[in-house]
This record gives structure tokens, C-alpha cells and sequence, in this order.
């Protein structure tokens, strides 16, 4: 609006042309240049502002760039990380696993060689093997099919060392005994035991799981059902639950 009003005055003149005068031709130009003179500093000004602004987005987009690289390196390294981290759980967890038989045999070797290390100082006779040593026997003649020999062997140990903490394997593995030989009245028994005698174990919801099975084997489908039941309902995060689970759709 203001650049209109400045314009009136020199529209008029262009008009009366034939009748200014000099001071009116002088008051016209100075009109003139003050006119281009705020013409040009309104375009410095816009000029200013528009590099102020352009300034201010290059920055701006150098920032994102420089922080988007950083959260890619932060990303790779916490990726990498994570990545070794899973590598050294599973390693752990293979170590973890190496399985209690695995430690089992290496503890019966650490008693055989403190046995004979005993026996040559003392020139004495050798000394009874040590739980480890005797479990790691009497394994060895079960899966050899030696099942009185197993039995036996398990039953020693039970005897002698009852508060070993494979105790509950060794109970259970005399049940298995019984029924590789088709005794299912002295394994079911046994089995019983193991989930009285050791309820907590890692044994007691295999014992139950297996009573079950011999219970459904002979017919016994009310007795099998209540076996199985118990597995679910007692040790539910155990994988013979899941296989209960399965077998108990199965009775009719």
C-alpha cells in the first residue's frame, strides 16, 4: 500500500507533464530516488534473510547428516555387540549343556586318579570307588545292557552316598532296569519312589511320565489318565508336560 502512495504523485506529474516546472521535475526525481533506494534496501533486507535462512538450513542439514551417521555407528556397535553377546550365551549355554553326564564322567576320573594317587603313597588296598566314579559304572553296564549289574551299582551307591545330587538319576535308572527285564511291578514301584522320595528333582516328573506310560500299557487307562495329569498340573514347564499332554488326548 505504501508503495502505491509513493507512486500517486509520480503518476500525476507524468500526467501534467506540460505544466511542471523544474522544482516540480527535482521534487519528482528526489521522489524518484528515495523510491529505489528503499526498493534496494528492502532487496538487501529479502536478500539478507533469504542467505540468513539458506545458512540456516545447510547447518541444519548438516547436523541430521552428522547425527544420522552417529546413530548408524551407534547402531552398528550396539548391533555388534548384541551379536557377541548371543554368541558368548550360546557358548555358555553349550557349556551349560555339556550335560551333567559329561560332568559326571569327568568327576568319576578326577576319584579314580585321587584313588590311585591314595593307593600308590599308602601301598594300601584300593580304595571303594567315590559316587561319581560308582554312578559312571553302573551307567556305563545299564547301557550295555548289563541291567542286574546297573541295578546293583545304583543301589550301592544310593546306599552309600544317599545325599549325592544324582541320587534321583540313580533311583530312576534302577526302575529302568526293572523294565528293560520286564519286571513292570518292581519298576512301577520304583518310579513311585522317585516322585516321593524326590519330588523336586528333575527325575520325579520323568518317574511319573513313565509310570503313565506302563500304567497305559497294561489297560490301566484310569490310573494312566491320573499319572499323566499329575505331570501337567505338578510340573507343567517340563517337557514330559508337553508330552503328557499329547498321550492324554490319546486316552479314550
Amino acid at each position: 500500500m505504501k508503495g502505491w502512495s509513493l507512486l500517486v504523485p509520480v503518476a500525476a506529474y507524468a500526467v501534467t507533464g506540460c505544466m511542471a516546472s523544474k522544482g516540480d521535475i527535482r521534487l519528482l526525481q528526489d521522489e524518484i530516488h528515495t523510491l529505489r533506494a528503499m526498493q534496494s534496501r528492502a532487496d538487501t533486507s529479502r536478500k539478507a534473510q533469504t542467505d540468513s535462512a539458506l545458512m540456516m538450513i545447510g547447518r541444519t542439514n548438516d547436523s541430521l547428516r552428522a547425527l544420522a551417521q552417529r546413530f548408524g555407528a551407534f547402531q552398528a556397535t550396539v548391533g555388534g555387540e548384541l551379536f557377541e553377546m548371543g554368541k558368548q550365551l550360546i557358548t555358555i549355554q553349550e557349556l551349560a549343556g555339556m550335560s551333567q553326564k559329561r560332568i559326571l564322567e569327568l568327576r568319576a576320573t578326577m576319584e579314580e586318579r585321587a584313588q590311585s594317587i591314595s593307593s600308590a603313597d599308602t601301598a594300601a588296598a584300593p580304595a571303594a570307588p567315590g559316587p561319581a566314579q560308582l554312578f559312571q559304572l553302573s551307567f556305563d553296564q545299564l547301557r550295555r545292557g548289563s541291567y542286574g549289574t546297573a541295578r546293583a551299582g545304583f543301589e550301592e551307591l544310593l546306599r552309600r552316598y544317599p545325599d549325592f545330587e544324582e541320587a534321583s538319576a540313580a533311583q530312576l535308572y534302577v526302575g529302568q532296569s526293572y523294565a528293560e527285564e520286564r519286571r513292570i511291578a518292581e519298576a512301577d514301584s520304583v518310579y513311585a519312589l522317585v516322585v516321593t522320595r524326590y519330588p523336586r528333582s528333575k527325575d520325579a516328573p520323568t518317574a511319573l511320565y513313565k509310570y503313565g506310560l506302563s500304567q497305559l500299557s497294561q489297560g490301566k487307562k484310569a490310573a494312566a489318565r491320573a499319572a499323566l495329569q499329575r505331570v501337567v498340573r505338578e510340573f507343567p514347564s517340563s517337557t514330559e508336560a508337553e508330552l503328557a499332554g499329547d498321550r492324554l488326548k490319546t486316552i479314550k
